[in-house]
């Protein structure tokens, strides 16, 4: 399977090697395709054309295998590692609109979707382990990488908060706000995806109205 470039900067954000990448995104697709079930090793290595020890050996056990999974998908969200000196007020605003773009669009797929939906089906059994492997490998690794974003900001002299984490907090419910619900529940995502641009400019200026130094 060819590798686009958002999957090479996954596998880079991961540790990953090129080919472990695809394994976990055809992985993903099982997943996407046939639900829980399909997420077996011998249905993995076969549509990955590897071998169940090849999988042992990248991912450890399924659980493993599912955590690497969360893990890839939530590092399709990119956040640039940039110093406080090499930002401005336009490249600030920039790696934050590319940030919210992104996190609109990885929420919005078939994928994370998929993930979400058999998390919440699960929430009432085995101690919510899937759900708690998407808040540790997915949303609050996005958060770290973010919230490092906005430290650089504030270091910059950009923006302006107490706590980066509370920051960002306020960052993800303006980029996402109630649409991703609606999603959960079945709506027709068609229109709003071809919005996400725009929203992700109109969630980063609201966040620079109550944060940046400059509003």
């Amino acid at each position: 399977m060819q590798m686009t470039a958002a999957m090479r900067e996954a596998n880079a954000g991961e540790g990953l090697t090129e080919r472990q990448g695809a394994v976990l995104e055809q992985a993903l697709r099982l997943l996407v395709d046939g639900g829980e079930k399909a997420l077996t090793t011998a249905g993995i290595a076969r549509a990955a054309n590897c071998s169940k020890e090849s999988l042992y050996k990248w991912f450890g056990d399924r659980d493993g295998l599912i955590s690497a999974m969360i893990g890839f998908q939530a590092s399709k969200v990119r956040t640039q590692d940039v110093a406080a000196k090499a930002l401005d007020a336009e490249s600030l605003e920039r790696h934050l609109i590319v940030f919210a773009k992104d996190l609109l669009e990885v929420l919005a797929g078939d994928v994370s979707l998929a993930l979400n939906r058999l998390a919440i089906g699960q929430a009432s059994r085995d101690g919510s382990k899937l759900g708690h492997m998407l808040q540790e490998r997915g949303r609050r690794q996005i958060g770290r990488r973010a919230a490092a974003l906005l430290e650089a900001g504030r270091k910059a002299g950009l923006l302006t908060f107490d706590d980066a984490d509370e920051a960002y907090g306020a960052l993800y419910g303006l980029i996402v706000s109630d649409w991703h619900l609606k999603m959960l529940l079945g709506e027709e995502a068609g229109e709003m995806k071809k919005g996400f641009g725009r929203k992700a400019e109109q969630a980063v200026a609201a966040f620079l109205t109550l944060y940046g130094t400059k509003r």
